[in-house]
């Protein structure tokens, strides 16, 4: 009997290997880290680009805003000619003016709050670019170790076909020779056709998750790389949830929130402020000249200058200040209702994206107990093949269940790792140095 040695079976720091055999390149060459990549796709993703883009556009809106405190200065020029014609005269003069005008707002209390809620606006614009940063950070990881799980796929595939084929092979040997039935070839033939289908399924999944990895970083045939081994997951720190939710307060979503608030409160106090009177300077300063020809001939310099300080103050408006009042009122209790749901819901995403972490470090404990124990069963069952006491199917079952605990224990760490990033995004902490902490994980 030729059984598959369990010496053959391949490691799973052999996976990759076997996937970059595949290919036909040499193993990790011109492969990139995850650091390298997320710093190539910070410059090619257009959903990040775009949301760069609209937080610095924001920054020149609140400029616009700023404005109104400013003041405005303009320059007037004019020339004209006037002729006038009846039984009695006749007369004809020409003209030529220049001058400036400017004005200055002293006290505007709804300006005030528009440049507020402006300012506010820009806060407002960087936490939606951090949103979208943190969003970068985790698509970059799921995807970078989404290959790395297909290629394990794949290489384990592989491997667990190519043991079968062997299998395959001594059955129809011992069937040969009189040794076995021609069951144990058809069960070993069915299990290889599988085998072959599932290859086959593994391969056209790891090209799909190589496309979207290109197409999150702009580039064609990006080769990621695989963890250093053997692997060493980091602990969740801190390690209790309560500590996790109590840093929700400055996550980019409850800060949106609680800035909308914010915007909303001073909506209702720029309502108000059309009760308040508003003061103004105005003033201006002009030269020209004058020539009149009919019906004589005279011509001078003219020069003007004024200086106005004016006070508006509102009277009645048909009731819309009231009623702007009231309108704001609901809408800043919408925007605080808001703010509560978003503190809930972000707590919430928190705790589950926590426990989330839990059950997969617990699971992948439990993956490496049933990869090892399924080592040793497969040991078991080909020695009891061996002497008889075990039949054909018996070691294909073993060979099977030792190759899909190695291929979920690889998914299940991959998991770990981008779950630990989704945990500190729900949480509202993640930053790029959390990727380039997990990078010190890759393999040089």
């Amino acid at each position: 009997m030729s059984a598959v040695s369990p010496t053959r079976l391949p490691k799973p720091s052999r996976l990759v290997l076997a996937c970059a055999a595949l290919f036909g390149a040499a193993p990790f060459a011109q492969a990139q880290s995850l650091a390298e990549l997320y710093d190539t796709a910070r410059g090619y993703d257009a959903t990040y680009l775009a949301a760069k883009a609209l937080a610095e556009s924001v920054q020149y809106k609140a400029e616009q805003a700023h404005a109104l405190r400013r003041p405005q200065v303009g320059a007037q020029l004019q020339a004209a000619r006037s002729d006038s014609e009846s039984p009695l005269s006749e007369s004809t003069s020409r003209s030529g003016t220049a001058g400036l005008n400017a004005s200055q707002t002293l006290f505007n209390r709804a300006n005030d709050k528009t440049i507020d809620q402006a300012d506010l606006g820009v806060d407002i614009s960087r936490a939606d670019l951090e949103t979208a940063e943190q969003d970068l950070i985790v698509r970059m990881a799921q995807a970078y170790f989404d290959v790395l799980a297909a290629q394990d796929a794949l290489a384990t595939a592989q491997a667990n076909r190519s043991a079968i084929a062997e299998q395959l092979a001594s059955a129809k040997r011992n069937f040969e020779v009189g040794t076995a039935t021609i069951t144990d070839t058809r069960e070993a033939q069915a299990r290889f056709d599988l085998a072959t289908a599932q290859e086959i399924a593994a391969d056209n999944d790891l090209r799909t998750k190589r496309i979207a990895l290109d197409q999150l970083v702009g580039r064609d045939g990006v080769a990621p790389k695989p963890l250093a081994t053997p692997v060493a997951l980091p602990a969740t720190t801190p390690n209790n949830v309560e500590a996790w939710v109590s840093q929700t307060d400055t996550a980019p979503t409850v800060r949106r929130a609680q800035l909308g608030y914010d915007i909303a409160k001073l909506e209702t106090e720029k309502a108000r402020a059309g009760h308040l009177p508003t003061v103004g300077l105005t003033g201006s300063y002009g030269r020209g000249h004058t020539s009149i020809t009919k019906p004589v001939d005279a011509s001078g310099r003219v020069t003007s200058s004024d200086v106005a300080l004016t006070m508006t103050v509102p009277l009645f408006a048909g009731f819309s200040i009231q009623n702007r009042v009231k309108e704001t009122l609901q809408l800043e209790e919408q925007s605080r209702n808001l703010l509560d749901s978003a503190r809930r819901g972000t707590a919430q995403a928190t705790r589950q994206a926590f426990f989330g972490v839990q059950s997969g470090q617990a699971q992948v404990t439990a993956l490496e107990a049933a990869e090892s124990s399924s080592q040793l069963a497969l040991e078991a069952t080909q020695l009891g093949y061996k002497v008889g006491v075990r039949v054909n199917l018996d070691v294909l079952n073993a060979q099977t269940q030792l190759f899909n605990a190695r291929r979920d224990l690889a998914k299940a760490r991959y998991d770990v790792l981008v779950n630990s990033l989704k945990l500190r995004q729900a949480a509202g902490q993640l930053k790029p140095d959390d990727l380039r902490a997990l990078n010190a994980l890759i393999a040089k």
